[in-house]
């Protein structure tokens, strides 16, 4: 057993231990930890674990860049430039994302005459989608950074490229922060979407017990706790780190 699935395994166990012991009409033995047969089918659940893990923060990153890339043009001083950013974004914010999962997977392979997988389809949408959040955060980030700082940049004659990456960006950062972990936790959720498609993360992996052992309360209730239990996680993760910050801000 891999450390990652022990560490998930004994995260779940006293919940689903008393969960176990509740009434035999429930059917709690499906998951039961104390038994072989609930064993494998927590094996089974917590499987998922990684694609759900490996989508997110796979469609994350990319967001992040993408979204940076759509951002810088809304705040030129350019009309045509704000108007692309601003067409983007109101574009893609209003199309379902669940559409958009469909449509990239299915649509996407004949439009552009490309074979996709079910990881990259799911990335790509999820990126896609989450991008125009992440560009308004972005240009929300960089037009909080006083005017001053723009000006001494341009004193000491650095380039716009120059300026925005030893400058603007690492403010910038440190005070979307928070934003940027709201989103990496809002795609863990939005990630089970991508089981649509047959992508092998938790809560597929829950689909397909519930149609073999047919006791969907007990298996929806455990991916409810993994689905908070993951969260939960990264919550705190995402605090930690702004706290190391500001802490190394205050050196």
């Amino acid at each position: 057993m891999s450390f990652r699935r022990l560490i998930s395994l004994s995260t779940l166990f006293p919940a689903l231990l008393f969960l176990g012991g509740c009434s035999g009409n429930w059917g709690w033995y499906v998951v039961n930890p104390s038994t072989p047969a609930g064993q494998r089918n927590l094996m089974f659940l917590l499987d998922g674990l990684y694609y759900t893990i490996a989508l997110s923060v796979t469609a994350i990153l990319i967001s992040i860049i993408l979204g940076l890339l759509v951002a810088l043009p809304g705040l030129a001083s350019q009309r045509p430039a704000r108007v692309v950013n601003r067409v983007y974004v109101e574009l893609v914010r209003a199309v379902p994302i669940l559409v958009l999962i469909l449509w990239v997977y299915y649509g996407l392979p004949q439009v552009a005459d490309i074979s996709i997988s079910v990881f990259w389809a799911g990335v790509l949408a999820l990126a896609i989608s989450d991008s125009a959040f992440q560009a308004e955060i972005f240009r929300a980030g960089i037009q909080s950074i006083d005017r001053g700082q723009h000006e001494a940049a341009h004193s000491i004659s650095l380039s716009y490229v120059d300026k925005m990456r030893y400058v603007i960006l690492p403010q910038a950062i440190k005070r979307i922060l928070p934003a940027l972990g709201n989103q990496l936790v809002y795609m863990l959720k939005m990630s089970s979407l991508v089981s649509v498609i047959g992508m092998e993360e938790l809560t597929r992996r829950a689909n397909e017990l519930v149609v073999t052992e047919y006791r969907p309360l007990e298996i929806y209730t455990v991916l409810v706790l993994e689905y908070l239990v993951l969260i939960l996680v990264v919550s705190a993760a995402v605090r930690w780190f702004e706290m190391r910050m500001g802490a190394a801000d205050k050196r």
